[in-house]
């Protein structure tokens, strides 16, 4: 029976990894290359896992820290010449899903949180938010539990840029009271 989809060997997996890879701005992790590459049902998570270590040893991807990978220069050129060969749909859907993932990642440096237990048995939970020039709000709230101060910090991590943007309608879209 004939395999429908883009994906038909190891070499279709290789040419996924190395468009979807040219075009991610942050080192990615086995599963992030294969949630990123995802767009046609005859991949699966063992192709990605058996083509990296090949694409390491031929030096088209490298391996940084543990479990990332990033392409190489030598990547960058042959998937250059190869991404002709990728399906007009799988390409269009992988570009997407690169965007996806560089967004997710750039966001994910601006919004930071910390929880940090005190003597007294509570916690700290420190949010910022930054941008590319710099910090554009710290806030810092007690929680009485550790697990309420996880659900601060997590909250924050998803609405970051709302809380700033209420706080500073708040503040700056009332006219000041001269006597006060």
């Amino acid at each position: 029976m004939q395999r429908l989809g883009f994906i038909h060997d190891m070499m279709d997996v290789k040419v996924l990894i190395l468009f979807v890879t040219s075009r991610a701005d942050y080192p990615m992790t086995a599963q992030e290359v294969y949630e990123v590459c995802y767009q046609d049902e005859c991949l699966s998570y063992f192709d990605v896992c058996t083509a990296l270590p090949q694409m390491v040893e031929s030096g088209h991807m490298q391996q940084i820290e543990e479990d990332k990978y990033e392409i190489t220069d030598k990547g960058r050129a042959d998937g250059k010449l190869t991404e002709d060969s990728i399906a007009f749909t799988v390409k269009q859907r992988a570009e997407d899903a690169v965007a996806r993932f560089n967004r997710k990642l750039r966001r994910s440096s601006f919004v930071k949180s910390q929880v940090i237990p005190r003597e007294n048995g509570d916690y700290s939970v420190i949010m910022s938010l930054d941008d590319e020039v710099g910090n554009l709000m710290t806030l810092e709230l007690l929680a009485p539990n550790q697990r309420q101060a996880i659900r601060l910090s997590r909250l924050f991590e998803k609405k970051a840029e709302t809380i700033y943007n209420m706080t500073m309608s708040e503040l700056l879209d009332h006219p000041e009271n001269s006597g006060e």
